[in-house]
């Protein structure tokens, strides 16, 4: 086992601080006889717990073999993040790690290509004391054990920061060239459709359902819709449940130049008002006080992820801008527009107010048409059902795919006139 510590401050010198734990879990030769080590590792649910003690938290994670690791912690909000060579949660809920004072909640799943991620969000500053993973050699099973210590916010502020690997706290972002001109009818339009949330980001989560799961179906099952009428290449932001950083999102959309952006959601709002579809078009200020705590809360799924955005841009400020300065946002409104009148006609529930504003970052690409739309909210049982319904989703992504087509030869043809 190696464990490697990185310090960045003579401060961070003064205490033990574990930035980040890179373990090689070396098959031994009895190990190998007793288990077949090609699989991935599978987390062991009966022997994973956490503890609260005086000082602290100590917790245990089991697995099934030792694997690649690394421990840190982040500050506003304080959370403690473990990284792992691909590692399957089935059967772990997260009550079995929040049960422990000091940890509110727990979010794994997959965050990047070959490697899962394990998020809990802390009720305070609690500091990474130590980090040991032991493997028994007759059965190969592997226990990583962890030790947190209350301290103060100062000293865990000056511990907790990201490690440094360029391409690990960042979004992958490309150097791709401009979108395209505005789509003028000749040849296919291109759409971007976005399954929000993914991998180690769940979404909204009732009745048994991940938001994550059911968008990324929804919109698979309305990309081959779209594809069936010949008119339309899709891209998906995600084909599989992977997180993507929201910056990424948008980047994808840049890379295949897209003619519209899509994102889909589900989300929960608690006290279980809130039904019916919802469709945003980004905006400076939210709508409504609502809307505005929807666009925060999607907004910050990439720090709670882990995602560094130290020095990123004020991207919305400076998409507004960008904005004002050329036709993207008439276009998207127009297309929110027919989107809606496509609902209405189809009988989908919409919610009281069901056109709105507000400042999601993934709807940030100044030169490409971008809408949200809530499909219906999760915490609602009717559209809950709904959404969970195959019948449903085929006639909900018929009316959307009208839309679209709808749109897109309006579009076009005002896009003729203005070039006159």
């Amino acid at each position: 086992m190696y464990l490697f510590a990185k310090r960045r401050s003579e401060a961070e010198q003064m205490v033990l601080r574990i930035v980040t734990g890179l373990v090689v879990a070396l098959c031994l030769a009895g190990a190998a006889l007793a288990q077949d080590f090609t699989g991935r590792a599978r987390i062991l649910p009966d022997e994973t717990f956490a503890r609260g003690t005086d000082s602290g938290v100590t917790m245990t994670l089991a697995m099934t073999q030792g694997v690649p690791y690394r421990v840190f912690t982040l500050d506003e909000p304080a959370r403690l993040i473990a990284d792992f060579r691909e590692v399957d949660w089935t059967g772990l809920g997260a009550d079995h790690l929040t049960r422990a004072n000091g940890i509110n909640e727990a979010r794994f799943g997959q965050y990047r290509p070959g490697w899962t991620r394990m998020i809990l969000d802390l009720d305070g500053p609690l500091a990474l004391a130590s980090s040991d993973l032991r493997i028994d050699t007759e059965t190969g099973q592997a226990k990583l054990n962890l030790t947190l210590k209350r301290t103060t916010a100062e000293d865990f502020a000056a511990r907790s920061v990201a490690p440094a690997d360029p391409d690990w706290g960042t979004p992958l972002v490309a150097n791709v060239d401009p979108a395209r001109e505005r789509q003028s009818g000749n040849g296919k339009l291109v759409v971007v459709i976005d399954p929000g949330h993914g991998g180690v980001d769940p979404g909204a989560q009732r009745g048994g359902f991940d938001e994550k799961d059911l968008m990324l179906q929804f919109a698979m099952e309305l990309r081959d819709t779209l594809v069936r009428t010949g008119e339309v290449d899709v891209f998906l932001t995600r084909e599989a449940d992977d997180f993507v950083p929201l910056e990424t999102r948008v980047t994808i959309a840049h890379e295949a130049r897209a003619d519209l952006f899509l994102s889909l959601h589900a989300d929960a709002l608690d006290g279980g008002g809130a039904r019916g579809a919802t469709i945003y078009t980004l905006a400076e200020e939210a709508s409504d006080k609502a809307s505005q705590k929807l666009a925060e809360r999607h907004n910050r799924a990439d720090l709670l992820a882990g995602v560094d955005l130290t020095g990123q841009d004020d991207v919305v400020a400076h998409v507004l801008m960008d904005l004002a300065r050329t036709d993207t946002m008439p276009r998207a409104k127009r297309a929110a527009d027919q989107l809606l009148e496509a609902l209405k006609e189809n009988g989908n529930p919409l919610h009281s107010r069901p056109r709105r504003g507000a400042g999601f970052s993934v709807l940030k690409a100044a030169d490409i048409p971008s809408i949200l739309l809530e499909v219906g909210f999760l915490s609602s049982d009717r559209d809950r059902a709904n959404i969970t319904n195959p019948e449903w989703r085929t006639q909900t992504a018929t009316a959307i795919t009208s839309a679209i087509l709808e749109w897109a030869i309006a579009d076009a043809a005002e896009g003729q006139l203005v070039r006159q």
